[in-house]
């Protein structure tokens, strides 16, 4: 079984933040984004790496997943998968990307702007609540 859970930001320590997944906007469309080596899409994001802020990890994977040039980068939660009684946490971003250039030479074989949820995610378990979640932040920071 297979959950996920949200928490205010600061509730979680920094140092257990795994993850930075960026649920973005281009030209009023959300941005997915398609791994090389599969047939389904995913919100933008990724691991963490050694020494790197949680902010940091946010915008890399932003600009190496879609090859966003300029953007805002706005916190809005701490989220968690819970399989097995066992956590891992990442947190979640919207961004706002302004201007888009070459996608980067990366495991992303491509991008795609819609104006809903795809009906084939990578993740189908996880990305809607994600997805909702900045919906919801979005709506409400309006």
């Amino acid at each position: 079984m297979l959950k996920v859970n949200f928490y205010k930001l600061g509730l979680i320590k920094d140092s257990e933040l795994r993850f930075a997944v960026i649920v973005a906007k281009h030209n009023g469309k959300w941005v997915f984004v398609r791994h090389k080596e599969r047939e389904t899409w995913e919100i933008p994001g990724g691991h963490r790496e050694i020494n790197e802020n949680i902010e940091d990890a946010a915008s890399r994977e932003l600009k190496e997943e879609t090859g966003a040039i300029d953007f805002n980068m706005i916190p809005v939660c701490i989220y968690s998968v819970e399989r097995d009684k066992i956590e891992s946490f990442g947190q979640l971003f919207y961004s706002e990307i302004s201007n888009i250039g070459e996608l980067p030479n990366s495991e992303i074989g491509e991008i795609k702007l819609i104006d809903s949820i795809p009906n084939d995610l990578t993740y189908p378990l996880i990305q809607p609540y994600l997805l909702k979640k900045v919906q919801e932040y979005y709506v409400y920071s309006k």
